[in-house]
Formats: structure tokens, C-alpha cells, sequence
């Protein structure tokens, strides 16, 4: 069964909404690596990427009787995420510090060793740096811009697509979009060396202090390691695919097709199953 056509879609929530075990933990496999990278993306970190894809999860199951197919099914558990997200009370640390792009750029100026790093596992630990980097750009950005960046520029979704997501008009979105690209676009000419071969920054002489500041930790690479959707982008064809577009929206759109962690959303199916979670009233 395909499962992203419209029609599918429709018969699998009706059956969902039936209280049809089999069906809830399907919508669940069929959202939840959307819905993670989607939050992952928004709060930065794995762990909470996985606790905030758990909570949007669960609202999007006890709300698909109120799903009447206004948009794929994809699309309408995105705004409801969105919707989570937005609102998440728990800071990121950049957010907490109230870093801009301009402050993380001298920070990145003072990681940086004279040299490249040529250590144990320095090609996987340098694919490590760039992906926790491109995360933590994301960060130093307000969420509602930060939203409409990783919507339009990231998951491509349409602008009237994205518009209806956030909640606003579409001409209010493409301004959000249009000053998140200006300030990551200027931001990453001026410091990265991968957007632009003139800027001073490069993963590789940050490697050693990443890992000094336990920013990297080299038993366990958070994001390069990470696992990704069955026939799914790698990092190495990530990588590829960015030095051949080489500019900006590349860098921060370059992260492998992660996988939500399968225990977890196996323990959601399982709860939203058991008849002892009342969200299909």
C-alpha cells in the first residue's frame, strides 16, 4: 500500500480514528522522520529532538479525527508541530544566551586551531563539527524565523504551503524567509569556508577545540553517526551534494536524512495501541 497517496492517506486515518491498532502505528511510522528532523532542526540536540517528536506525535494521533484532508497528511502534522515547537518553553543554549550570528562568528574565530586536525577518525569528527555547526547557526536565529528558514530553504515546502503550517499570511512569510536567508546568507559568506573559500573558518581546524569544550564528543558523534531513513541521504552524499551546489542554503540544508529513533516511536505505537491512552475518543 502506498501510503502517501491521498487516497491511502484518507483510508489509513478512518482507520486509525476506528481504533485500528495496526493503522495508528502505520501514521506513526509515516510521520515520525519528518517530524524529527523537522524538531530536530527547531531544538538542536538528538535527546530533545526525540522528547519533542514523542509529544507532537502523540497530538497529531489524538487529533487525526479533526484531519478532513485540507492538506497531506505530512503537511497538517507538520503545523501541528510547528505549532509545538513555537511555543516549546525549553531554551536551547544559544537561545538562552541570546547569541547572535555575529557573537557565534567570533566564537568560531577563537575554536579555530593553526592547523587541521589529524587525529583518530578526523574525517567523520570534521563531518561532525560542520553538521553541529550548521545546527547551532539555526539557533542564533528567533524561531519564527528560523521556522520559515528550515521550511522554504531546508524541507522546500511551497510558500502558501508553509504559510498555512506557521499560521500566516503568505506574504508575512516570505518576509521571515527572505530576512533569515539575508542574515545566514551574510553570516556564512563572511565566516565559513565552505560557502565561501575566502571566509576564515574551516571544520577542520575545529575539530581539536570542539572536542576539548565537549562540544564534539568523539565516542559517540551526535549527528555524523546518526542513523538515517532506509534509502535515505548519508553524510557522505549530503557532503557531495553541497560542494556541488556551494552556496549558503547548501550548508545549512546538507544534513543527512535522519531516522527518528526506532525504539522510541515503537514505544509510542505500542502506548497509542495499548486502549489505555484515551486519544481516539
Amino acid at each position: 500500500m502506498d501510503t502517501g497517496s491521498e487516497i491511502d492517506e484518507r483510508e489509513l486515518v478512518a482507520r486509525a480514528v476506528e481504533g485500528d491498532g495496526a493503522a495508528v502505528s502505520d501514521v506513526v511510522r509515516l510521520l515520525q522522520d519528518p517530524i524529527y528532523r523537522l524538531a530536530l532542526r527547531m531544538v538542536w540536540r538528538p535527546a530533545d529532538a526525540e522528547d519533542a517528536t514523542q509529544e507532537i506525535l502523540v497530538r497529531v494521533v489524538g487529533n487525526l479525527a479533526g484531519w478532513r484532508g485540507e492538506a497531506k497528511l505530512t503537511t497538517w502534522a507538520y503545523r501541528i508541530g510547528v505549532n509545538y515547537l513555537l511555543n516549546l518553553k525549553r531554551q536551547t543554549p544559544l537561545e538562552a544566551q541570546q547569541l547572535s550570528l555575529d557573537q557565534f562568528g567570533e566564537v568560531l574565530r577563537d575554536d579555530l586551531a593553526d592547523e587541521d586536525y589529524r587525529g583518530p577518525e578526523s574525517t567523520l569528527l570534521t563531518h561532525e563539527v560542520r553538521l553541529n555547526c550548521s545546527q547551532a547557526m539555526l539557533q542564533c536565529l528567533g524561531r519564527d524565523e528560523r521556522i520559515a528558514y528550515v521550511l522554504s530553504d531546508v524541507f522546500e515546502v511551497s510558500s502558501d504551503e508553509a504559510a498555512w503550517i506557521v499560521g500566516v499570511t503568505a506574504a508575512a512569510y516570505r518576509k521571515r524567509v527572505e530576512r533569515a536567508k539575508k542574515r545566514l546568507g551574510n553570516f556564512l559568506r563572511s565566516a565559513c569556508g565552505l560557502a565561501d573559500p575566502q571566509a576564515f573558518c574551516r571544520c577542520s581546524r575545529r575539530v581539536e577545540k570542539a572536542i576539548e569544550l565537549g562540544r564534539v564528543d568523539p565516542r559517540r558523534p551526535a549527528f555524523a553517526a546518526h542513523p538515517i531513513t532506509p534509502g535515505g541521504r548519508g553524510v557522505e552524499e549530503a557532503e557531495r551534494q553541497m560542494v556541488r551546489l556551494h552556496d549558503a542554503a547548501a550548508v545549512l540544508g546538507a544534513h543527512p536524512d535522519y531516522a527518528a529513533p526506532q525504539a522510541k516511536m515503537e514505544a509510542i505505537a505500542g502506548l497509542l495501541r495499548s486502549g489505555r491512552f484515551p486519544l481516539l475518543d
